[in-house]
């Protein structure tokens, strides 16, 4: 089974970018889907972004859809989500998570593999 580590959350104000990174280890990334999460304070875990094996698909949020971007590189074992224009709602801890089938999936169930998430506070 892969492991995943999140990077890059931080403090930022609003308009301003972060990226945030998912490595992968235990097997190739590009073995899986991978899909962005964010759960914010009180709420429920939500899907972000999605990300195919090969890169070629990709699913967004209509709340952050124009305004992040999510990539792979697959021989960094590693995927990406650029966030820019962040507002205060994006605050959240954010998760990448591993699905084997090469399906593009908002359901938290349907993933495998989960990171520790990493901390994203948007202040105004």
């Amino acid at each position: 089974q892969v492991q995943l580590v999140e990077s890059g959350g931080g403090f930022v104000q609003a308009g301003g970018s972060l990226r945030l990174s998912c490595a992968a280890s235990g097997r190739a990334i590009s073995d899986y889907v991978i899909g962005w999460f964010r759960q914010p304070p009180g709420k429920e875990r939500e899907s972000v972004a999605s990300i195919s094996w090969r890169g070629s698909r990709t699913w967004y949020a209509n709340a952050v859809k124009g305004r992040f971007t999510i990539s792979r590189d697959n021989a960094k074992n590693t995927v990406y989500l650029q966030m820019n224009s962040l507002r205060p709602e994006d605050t959240a801890v954010y998760y990448c998570a591993a699905d084997f089938t090469d399906v593009l999936r908002t359901s938290v169930d349907k993933y495998d593999s989960w990171g520790q998430g990493t901390q994203v506070t948007v202040t105004s």
